[in-house]
């Protein structure tokens, strides 16, 4: 990729969840583009990790210690910013947790932890930065969402619905912020191979040998993902899906939803049979 520069004097990124995965290569190619990078994460020894990176690379980066569920950590963060750079271009809502199973299956307390994280904390973000983009009358938010979010996939009611939620906040976002300098973009990726099963919470094996086979047969790696999201930022894309055959999945669901809704029942059975054998 050739090096592009941010056309703001800023020049600021915070991402969370930036410790591993997504978000690490996200803090990487940021910062190989020409943006200070603020790299947090829920692990202080993966943010520091991170941030040495960049620095080694010869780059610009702080850590931070971020739990998303925590206005306290927000509150901090948002002041160190401040105090060190004193603006922000680009704020990345990545952190996230997963779970699978039905929705009567999954635990209340695991629906509060799925939602809190993966939808409140995008929220939690947004209201702690964005008034400083309006006043700056610049900015770009990514909000982290999954192909999940977008369309229906078995046995994720928990993860699926929080991510979805992801979706309508972002498609608000982008009404209520055009004309403002702020732009939005909702990135939607299918599996990709991250660290997001470490903590993953399941009611049975099967539901998570699932999701591991999907991501490890995955083709698309955090470095495309990441590579993907600079683009789109030069590009003011909104919606940025990373997996090719999602796009014909988008389009089936939205022309042929009945017959995707057979689809994709058909793939849950056809899966909950190989792995019970």
């Amino acid at each position: 990729m050739s090096k592009q520069s941010p056309q703001s004097p800023c020049a600021a990124a915070v991402i969370t969840g930036a410790g591993s995965g997504l978000g690490r290569a996200m803090a990487l190619q940021f910062s190989k583009a020409g943006y200070r990078v603020a790299v947090t994460d829920s692990v202080q020894a993966r943010a520091d990790s991170v941030a040495r990176e960049i620095v080694a690379a010869g780059g610009e980066a702080f850590a931070q210690h971020l739990d998303v569920c925590s206005e306290a950590h927000w509150d901090a963060l948002y002041q160190r910013v401040l105090t060190e750079w004193g603006c922000v271009d680009v704020l990345v809502n990545n952190a996230g947790v997963a779970g699978g199973g039905r929705l009567e299956d999954t635990p209340l307390e695991d629906w509060q932890w799925i939602m809190d994280t993966n939808l409140m904390g995008v929220v939690r973000g947004c209201h702690r930065f964005l008034p400083m983009m309006r006043e700056q009358a610049r900015g770009h938010i990514v909000n982290v969402s999954s192909f999940a979010g977008l369309v229906p996939v078995p046995l994720l009611a928990a993860y699926g619905t929080a991510k979805a939620g992801v979706v309508a906040l972002s498609e608000q976002l982008r009404v209520d912020l055009d004309g403002s300098g702020v732009n939005v973009t909702l990135l939607c990726p299918a599996f990709v191979k991250t660290r997001l099963l470490d903590d993953y919470r399941a009611p049975d094996l099967h539901t998570r040998l699932m999701a591991e086979k999907l991501m490890n047969r995955s083709s698309v790696t955090p470095d495309d993902v990441a590579l993907s999201v600079i683009k789109a930022l030069d590009r003011k894309r909104f919606l940025v899906l990373t997996h090719r055959p999602t796009h014909w999945a988008l389009r089936m669901r939205r022309w042929f939803p009945n017959r995707f809704h057979g689809t994709m029942v058909a793939m849950a059975r056809r899966a909950k049979r190989k792995f019970r054998q």
